[in-house]
């Protein structure tokens, strides 16, 4: 059976990096595009469809905030932004813009290979020939099959593929406090740093899109010291 080759979009301005994270990657199977800034990109994305994207935080005229920004008005592939050590900052901005996973400058190959593969399974649609797994909440519909989210009046609700494992994760689990290493390893799949804020910033983008749509639901509640906590009742529909 043939499988589909990924095709995943470095954008950096480095021509080193580019030149060697595209030759790593293409090693291992894939077919690597490179830009070295927002305008070779968006010609890229133009002639071909990318499953993953790389993009450097640091780039000439546009920033890779500000492209992230861009990118997730329309597009809901996974995006793994490259930051320097000390951009902590930075890096909290890039996750609430809908980035999906960062890695830090300098990184292994290894390291990199394996944040890339992680976001790539995460994003996989399931077309196995099981049944539909829909599940009702508040005013929302989770084809969870599908990876894809209905409010009440069937408009679809744009999700990243990190917002929908997240999604998924409390709807499997309604009523019931998650931690923040259990929400990391489950959605992530990796272990836990305590420090990491990843989880919080993807829980409160979420929250925003939700309430935005069922306005005072409070789907997601905090639990002090304890996690989060989906307050709706889910009921399995198919």
């Amino acid at each position: 059976m043939e499988h589909k080759v990924r095709s995943i979009l470095i954008v950096d301005d480095d021509p080193d990096i580019r030149r060697l994270v595209g030759d790593f990657l293409t090693r291992e199977g894939f077919r690597v595009e490179l830009a070295q800034d927002a305008r070779e990109m968006a010609g890229i994305l133009k002639r071909h469809e990318v499953d993953l994207i790389i993009l450097d935080l640091m780039l000439p005229e546009e920033d890779g905030l500000s492209i992230c920004r861009r990118l997730r008005a329309t597009l809901t592939v996974p995006i793994l932004m490259l930051t320097a050590k000390g951009d902590e900052t930075d890096r909290v901005v890039g996750l609430e813009l809908g980035a999906d996973d960062y890695v830090v400058k300098p990184f292994g190959p290894r390291e990199l290979l394996a944040r890339v593969r992680a976001l790539l399974r995460r994003a996989s649609v399931q077309q196995a020939q099981a049944p539909m797994r829909l599940y009702a909440f508040d005013r929302f519909l989770a084809d969870l099959d599908a990876r894809q989210l209905f409010a009440e009046d069937e408009q679809l609700v744009p999700l990243t593929s990190a917002e929908f494992d997240l999604l998924s994760c409390f709807v499997l689990r309604p009523r019931r406090v998650l931690s923040r290493d259990q929400i990391l390893d489950w959605v992530h799949g990796r272990t836990a740093d305590p420090f990491d804020r990843s989880v919080d910033i993807l829980v409160s983008r979420l929250r925003k899109k939700l309430d935005g749509l069922s306005p005072g639901c409070n789907l997601i509640s905090t639990v002090r010291n304890g996690g989060y906590l989906m307050t709706a009742q889910v009921k399995q529909v198919s």
